[in-house]
């Protein structure tokens, strides 16, 4: 996985670690059906954001006009080493399925067409490409990271969300799960809390690197309405919430949520009504006496 800051700031360089992640991939290669690999889909998808755009050919390129077939919305750049990684076995997997899938190529921070024009013919790539423009990229999260590919159901909506170089065979997995084909591989479904869209962090209750673990559940209620409410100043423009997520790495949503949890436990603390301070014990053998009123003369 190749990181890209907001929005165009990125270092053009490939991370060794990235690189180093093809050969952490895993198969499938299972018997037991207790033990059958699992894959995820969102719950209850959004819809896709459409977009009109030019590909390489100059003809109009849309999601709508592939509904109806299984979509995986590529985002990569011809300077990210993953993203070369993985063409060959998506040009196989369009090829393959090209009556029930269509792949599309969106090129993130590469200003020169003629260098994308080139790497596809040299890839021999059989699935349009597209300069991805700021609003398209805005529209499915930023693209904090390359390759983030989106798998879109034959309704437009948007179930899955990959990020960083995965095994093929994981998305033709995928691919034949959503067109109805046979599958050695359990489907499972979970939530949207932002991991798809941001737009959904709202929903979350755990961020990456936010410990809660210390708070009562009306105290975390508290502290996750205070990560949604306000602002990360860190630039991005986004919650503190949504920068969790967009941006594990950024110090200045983490130390502000930190302080947050901080902030609101000392509330909490303060808040608590003093024990009452107990009353001496009479001493053993003592009695009490009644006040002796003094006549009057």
């Amino acid at each position: 996985m190749t990181r890209v800051s907001s929005w165009r700031k990125a270092p053009r360089f490939t991370l060794l670690i990235c690189l180093l992640a093809a050969f952490a991939i895993s198969f499938f290669p299972l018997n037991s059906r207790s033990q059958l690999p699992v894959i995820r889909f969102v719950r209850d998808p959004d819809p896709a954001p459409d977009f009109k755009v030019k590909d390489l050919e100059g003809k109009e390129l849309s999601l709508e006009a592939s509904k109806g077939k299984v979509i995986l919305l590529n985002f990569w750049a011809t300077w990210c080493g993953p993203c070369r990684v993985e063409i060959p076995s998506l040009i196989k997997l369009q090829s393959r399925y090209k009556d029930h899938l269509q792949i599309i190529g969106m090129v993130v921070d590469d200003d020169d067409e003629n260098v994308v024009r080139e790497v596809v013919k040299d890839e021999a790539i059989n699935y349009p490409v597209a300069l991805t423009t700021l609003q398209v990229r805005l529209a499915y999260g930023g693209i904090a990271a390359l390759p983030t590919l989106f798998v879109i159901n034959p309704d437009g909506r948007v179930v899955q969300k990959h990020v960083g170089l995965f095994n093929p065979a994981l998305y033709e997995t995928e691919v034949r799960a959503l067109i109805g084909l046979p599958i050695a591989a359990k489907v499972e479904t979970f939530d949207d809390t932002g991991e798809i869209f941001l737009k959904h962090a709202d929903r979350a209750t755990l961020l990456p690197g936010v410990n809660t673990s210390g708070l009562t559940a009306e105290q975390r209620t508290v502290a996750l309405h205070k990560f949604n409410a306000e602002t990360c100043n860190c630039g991005c423009n986004l919650t503190l919430a949504q920068c969790r997520i967009y941006d594990p790495a950024c110090k200045t949503s983490l130390d502000r949520t930190a302080a947050i949890v901080r902030e609101v436990s000392a509330v909490q603390e303060k808040a608590k009504p003093e024990a009452p301070v107990p009353t001496a014990a009479p001493e053993a053998g003592a009695t009490s006496q009644a006040p002796v009123e003094t006549p009057r003369p």
